[in-house]
């Protein structure tokens, strides 16, 4: 970050508490944030319609536009102000923060339901084969965060999976687990700890690695744990932007679960290539 410790800004960095999107590209993380803005932009108004800002903002805005009308100078230079205002304010439905990681940017959002509106957009990009962007490859949905040691992540689960998985409700899952910059957990432990708080929710959770109905996606970065639980992992192609909008001729003759199968028979798929060769070393430590 340019402008200094991110400390100085809170609510500028990926922290527990937030909810948002987690992006992955390679190299160019600017062009990746311009893309996600635009992307969310259109069909976050899509499906929630032109974004709305604060009655307060509102307020300031009428009762001052009289006297300005003339100076177009001072108009312009408030706007800014109230911009700036707005995503001090966080009001702003989609904002970029400091992820913690190279080749992961982070888009907080405020307002929205995360896993819906990603779901949308991949959904669109299945079905359609339009390929809307260049350089984003991955697309997560995360409905929490919380702090990434195992005490803190069981107790959140506990209530973060219940919509999903408590009793009456149920399902088939597995766990995708990545971690960057972090190395004191445990990917094994991780996922024995959660699929266990899954079978305690309603023992009629099944783990099916092949295609299950949800997809827990676990993504640790430094000290924050993000998670979130998704529909469609593999007809979605892990959340992939680039795979999903290749024609099903393509699909077949390279299947990215049928070849990574053998690979790595692991609860946990290595995700796309660009991913996999950042994620040996890490493999390495964790065997």
């Amino acid at each position: 970050a340019a402008h200094g410790p991110a400390s100085r800004h809170p609510g500028r960095q990926l922290e527990a508490g937030m909810r948002g999107i987690l992006i992955t590209c390679n190299m160019n993380e600017r062009k990746c944030v311009g893309e996600a803005y635009s992307l969310l932009g259109e069909y976050g108004d899509l499906l929630y319609g032109p974004e709305q800002f604060s009655d307060h903002e509102e307020r300031l805005s009428g009762s001052e536009r009289e006297e300005d009308e003339d100076d177009v100078e001072a108009a312009l230079k408030k706007e800014v102000g109230q911009i700036r205002a707005s995503t001090e304010q966080k009001l702003r439905r989609f904002q970029s923060v400091e992820s913690g990681a190279n080749n992961v940017v982070f888009i907080r959002t405020q307002g929205i339901e995360p896993e819906n509106l990603v779901h949308h957009i991949l959904k669109d990009m299945h079905a359609t084969k339009k390929k809307k962007t260049r350089v984003i490859l991955r697309m997560l949905p995360i409905s929490g965060t919380c702090k990434a040691f195992m005490e803190d992540m069981k107790k959140y689960t506990e209530t973060f999976f219940e919509p999903w998985f408590k009793a009456p409700n149920k399902g088939t899952f597995q766990i995708v687990y990545k971690a960057r910059n972090n190395s004191h957990m445990s990917r094994e432990e991780v996922i024995k700890e959660l699929a266990g708080i899954v079978g305690s929710l309603n023992p009629e959770n099944k783990v099916d690695l092949n295609n299950p109905q949800y997809t827990i996606v676990v993504e640790i970065i430094k000290n924050v744990c993000c998670l979130s639980v998704v529909r469609d992992y593999v007809l979605f192609r892990k959340y992939n932007l680039q795979e999903v909008v290749k024609s099903n001729k393509e699909d077949t003759k390279q299947n990215p679960s049928s070849l990574t199968e053998d690979q790595n028979s692991n609860v946990v798929k290595p995700e796309t290539e660009e991913e996999e060769k950042s994620s040996k070393e890490v493999k390495q430590e964790n065997k």
